[in-house]
């Protein structure tokens, strides 16, 4: 499986669904670093499920045990372990899927791959319940890069065809990432948020999910990360974000709008400003031929609909080889999304680390 990533920074993500605990090791984090464990365990919560209807009912602790690389509360620069156990699981629910393929899972593709010796409970390895290692990992990079004055944020863009506002240049800022941060429904606008809620509370009743986007900013990367051709600032958050489940789309800056401007409509011109160089607009998303320019790297991430609805559904028999139904019970979230704003959040903590040691080595963190 390929389950670790990076150049410099490698991080391995371990663990199923409903085994014992889900984890993640860090190799080459720089050292030094103090482990802020209120602000990690803020960031968990984030992703936790809450009592909202876009959530499902399985409630985890989540509290990572750092088992190395960390003494007195600082990183020491050895390999970084956390595991996070898993208490609540009720594998029961999962049992007739390792026959009868849930729509929209993994759980056939698994079978074919790993000839059904892999882990279907929960989704197994394939589940979202691998994000939770992902978060604390974030959250230790946004650590190092608050040394730099990075800025990562994100929030819900969109839920079906509900929009909240934009992160355009005239309100994106550090303040409005602080404030989204501390929101229960990170969505800027209050009436985009009441009918948002609205459309996951209705689309819930049906026994149904709804997919949704989630748009996030970086402010104040240096110009200079990133290189052509296969390791542009694109390809390498991409690669990561379409690593966490249910991810079917990313775009950067004005993404797929572009095919509908001029030239002279999508290029960013130049200026001048206090002695930085800027851009009048941000359409290219804060990178150009793969390098980060110094404006906010600006993307947006489309998530499905959650696969696991309470309506039956056609599948296939694997054992006996003729068409089935399937009748998916257990505790799902309505919309995905919701729990993915820091899931982007800290894959663009990981990636701009990654990059930032690449580019200029440990000095920055000593």
């Amino acid at each position: 499986m390929g389950s670790t990533y990076g150049k410099i920074l490698n991080i391995s993500i371990f663990g199923e669904s409903h085994g014992p605990a889900v984890g993640v090791t860090i190799d080459n984090f720089p050292c030094g670093i103090e482990v802020d464990m209120d602000f990690i365990m803020q960031e968990m919560s984030r992703r936790a499920p809450s009592d909202a209807p876009s959530s499902t009912s399985r409630r985890e602790k989540d509290i990572p045990q750092i088992v190395s690389g960390v003494k007195n509360g600082v990183t020491t620069g050895a390999p970084i372990t956390i595991l996070i156990e898993n208490t609540n699981a009720k594998s029961g629910d999962y049992s007739p899927f390792a026959t009868t393929p849930r729509p929209g899972h993994a759980d056939f593709t698994a079978n074919v791959r790993y000839s059904g010796h892999h882990d279907p409970n929960g989704g197994g390895h394939f589940s979202g319940r691998l994000t939770a290692p992902i978060v604390f990992a974030g959250a230790l990079c946004k650590l190092a890069l608050k040394r730099d004055n990075i800025k990562i944020g994100a929030h819900l863009l969109q839920v079906g065809d509900m929009f909240d506002d934009q992160f355009t240049q005239s309100i994106l800022n550090e303040s409005l990432l602080d404030e989204l941060r501390t929101k229960n429904a990170p969505i800027i606008n209050p009436l985009a948020e009441t009918a948002i809620d609205k459309l996951v509370r209705d689309t819930a009743a049906k026994g149904d999910s709804i997919g949704g986007v989630v748009e996030c900013a970086v402010l104040n990367a240096p110009a200079g990360l990133g290189s052509p051709i296969f390791d542009a600032v694109e390809s390498r958050l991409s690669s990561f974000l379409f690593s966490i489940p249910a991810v079917r789309g990313v775009e950067f800056g004005a993404g797929f709008g572009v095919a509908f401007m001029s030239g002279s409509e999508n290029n960013d011109e130049f200026y001048m400003d206090e002695g930085k160089i800027r851009t009048k607009t941000n359409n290219h998303g804060g990178a150009l031929g793969g390098i980060t320019t110094g404006m906010p790297i600006l993307f947006r991430t489309a998530f499905k609909p959650t696969p696991s609805i309470f309506k039956t559904q056609n599948t296939v028999d694997l054992v006996q080889r003729c068409d089935a139904t399937v009748t998916i019970n257990g505790r799902h979230d309505p919309c995905i999304a919701f729990r993915a704003v820091p899931v982007c959040e800290a894959a663009a903590a990981i990636v701009l680390l990654d990059l930032y040691l690449e580019a200029y080595g440990y000095e920055k963190f000593r």
